[in-house]
């Protein structure tokens, strides 16, 4: 048993490894505390650390990582002044005052580090990761605005295990009935090469023209074949890339800094927003960097926390933490995977990163579909940006278990919630949603539908 001076002598990387709430990727790193009462006195010593120290004590050295590089370089230390003299347990509880607000949290995150956020994160209980996350405000914008007060958005995902042109469409006009697809339309391509991912992105650039949807469409491929299509003369709305929290595991993905500043840059110039240049959408994930044995001894929300500033740098429309993808090797169960959803979103959030998850599970963990309803219900409530809309929530081609159509208007609904505004002036318009944002039923005077059979799609 570890006594209290031992946690006191511990780096950093250890600290937040041992008061890490339980999960089976730490379990199988073996960097996790091996009893509760170990995490707890490990919570109590973080909670003494001063703010000021993650300056001077990189969890991965400076001279071996440019995620490292990253943070340490563009840190803003007059953003980090009001909090400079906080330990991380101080910090914590200004987080949950009244004085942390939309305004001050907005000025703060570029202040804070991704290992700042990740260890107030393991010093708060669920309701806390919800309340604190509420008061962030992250908007992005290039055809819509997401992420305003009041709104919620989700990315239609029409995927096909054979890139079918008419299944994506039908699949598409499914979702686009409910009130889906102002985060996003975005496919995950079964077959990733340029003719292919180019096909995908004309069919799908012809389809918000021909509707004059205010939305953004992704094949969400490798960042090098985006840049291939592009120079193919494709119209590109969005340039998708999977990130992680090291440049080891950044590696396994075949990206590192450069190349995401090239792709960024390449995209950014075709100039095909109308109301915004954001133009970069990442994914991420918990565990990625082990399972790539990337992940230095560090804990995997650490290093997902990492992968938040990354994709900060790049301006994003939007990031998305598909946090029970990787499955129960990483996050054993529905309990795991709801926390680490929140964590993944109120850390993202803190950052000043426009936060989405993926709210699911593989068939081989111990959760269902009761468990990704008590996330939803959540992340609703603590602000997320988006959410994923999957026909049934039962992804065909990728084969994982996410949320559906009826699950995003489930919670616009509870909550009173509407999609961006753009795109909510574009449902009216179709007689999708009534005057008062209602999702009418979809019956033989839908609009899209008889536009879609005039056209033969």
């Amino acid at each position: 048993m570890s006594t209290g001076r031992n946690f006191r002598e511990m780096s950093l990387k250890e600290l937040l490894a041992k008061a890490t709430p339980r999960r089976s990727g730490d379990e199988l790193a073996g960097v996790a505390a091996k009893s509760e009462e170990e995490r707890v006195r490990a919570q109590m010593a973080l909670a003494e650390v001063p703010l000021r120290r993650f300056l001077s004590e990189a969890v991965i050295p400076y001279e071996k990582d440019e995620v490292t590089r990253l943070i340490i370089d563009s840190h803003d230390s007059e953003a980090f002044a009001p909090i400079s003299g906080f330990t991380v347990g101080e910090f914590r509880d200004w987080l949950l005052g009244d004085e942390a607000d939309i305004e001050s949290l907005a000025e703060l995150a570029p202040g804070i580090t991704p290992e700042m956020a990740a260890a107030v994160s393991k010093l708060m209980r669920m309701q806390d990761l919800v309340l604190v996350a509420a008061k962030c405000r992250v908007v992005t914008s290039f055809r819509n605005t997401i992420g305003k007060a009041g709104t919620f958005s989700v990315r239609l995902q029409p995927n096909h295990p054979t890139d079918d042109l008419q299944g994506i469409a039908a699949s598409t006009l499914d979702g686009l009935c409910y009130g889906c697809g102002d985060a996003v339309i975005g496919i995950n391509p079964a077959t990733d090469n340029v003719e292919n991912i180019v096909r995908l992105m004309q069919m799908l650039d012809s389809l918000i023209d021909t509707y004059s949807i205010p939305t953004q469409s992704c094949v969400l491929t490798h960042v090098t074949t985006t840049m291939e299509a592009i120079k193919a003369g494709a119209p590109v709305d969005l340039c998708f890339q999977s990130i992680a929290g090291t440049e080891q595991a950044n590696r396994s993905f075949g990206v590192n800094l450069a190349m995401l500043q090239e792709a960024n840059e390449a995209t950014l110039a075709l100039g095909r927003g109308t109301v915004g240049n954001n133009v970069m959408y990442f994914e991420t994930g918990q565990g990625s960097a082990l399972s790539a044995n990337a992940h230095h001894g560090v804990d995997q929300q650490t290093l997902e926390a990492r992968a938040y500033a990354v994709a900060r740098v790049y301006n994003p429309l939007l990031v998305n933490s598909v946090v029970g993808f990787i499955g129960p090797e990483y996050l054993y169960n529905g309990k795991q995977i709801q926390r680490a959803g929140l964590e993944d979103h109120f850390c993202g959030k803190l950052l000043g990163v426009p936060m989405g998850v993926d709210i699911c599970y593989t068939n081989h963990a111990e959760a269902d579909q009761d468990d990704m309803d008590v996330l939803l219900t959540l992340l609703g409530n603590a602000g997320c940006n988006f959410i994923m809309g999957v026909p049934g929530a039962d992804d065909i081609m990728l084969n994982y278990q996410s949320t559906s159509f009826h699950d995003a208007a489930y919670i616009r609904k509870l909550l009173g919630l509407k999609p961006a505004p753009e795109f909510q002036a574009w449902l009216e318009s179709m007689e999708i949603h009534n005057s008062a944002g209602v999702l009418q039923p979809v019956d033989v005077s839908n609009r899209l539908l008889a536009m879609s059979r005039e056209e033969g799609k």
